[in-house]
């Protein structure tokens, strides 16, 4: 039976930010446009207080989550347990998109650590949760974790700053659905 928290007290907050793996899911105002669910690693995800979470978003090759937030600020996070007792955590509330322009987003960064410093890092998403529920989670497989993959990090390491802006130019500027996606990379041009 799920159940319905008011706050992310300290057993939450231990088994969120205690996943290696979230799920964010956001849909565009229209019945017509793309929702968007991607699966989010590296360990990203941080609780900053007892109705807000955010994690740093690094460069894909889409940019829905971030536009879809812009747009109208809905989004779900959903964390699952893999191992250990079954739970599945789900918390919904409105996003906002921090740029490395903008002011927050050099406080938001020293919560993430070692993370923050990653190169690839294009955003940082914060979470004001309106709803905390958990579900069981039976229904989830068992799996081992072996690791973070090394791909994104290498392929942010192989590029210059131009080339990376270059990328997310061409790639986050504007969603599938063509709503305006990442700022900061055309910025003053």
């Amino acid at each position: 039976m799920a159940k319905i928290y008011s706050t992310i007290d300290d057993r939450l907050k231990a088994f969120i930010e205690g996943q290696r793996m979230f799920f964010v899911a956001t849909a565009p105002s229209t019945t017509d446009g793309h929702i968007n669910l991607s699966p989010k690693g590296i360990e990203a995800l941080r609780v900053t207080g007892d109705q807000e979470v955010a994690y740093l978003d690094f460069i894909g090759s889409g940019v829905e989550t971030i536009a879809h937030i812009r747009e109208n600020g809905r989004i779900v996070v959903m964390l699952c347990a893999f191992e250990g007792p079954p739970n599945i955590i789900r918390l919904h509330g409105r996003g906002a998109v921090v740029e490395p322009q903008d002011p927050d987003f050099e406080r938001l960064t020293s919560i993430f650590g070692p993370n923050s410093e990653r190169r690839g890092v294009r955003a940082i998403v914060r979470v004001e949760v309106e709803r905390i529920s958990d579900s069981c989670g039976y229904g989830v497989p068992l799996y081992d974790y072996k690791g973070q993959r090394s791909q994104l990090s290498a392929w942010a390491d192989h590029r210059s700053d131009d080339e990376l802006k270059d990328y997310q130019r061409q790639k986050n500027a504007k969603s599938l659905d063509g709503l305006p996606g990442l700022r900061w990379p055309s910025a003053g041009e």
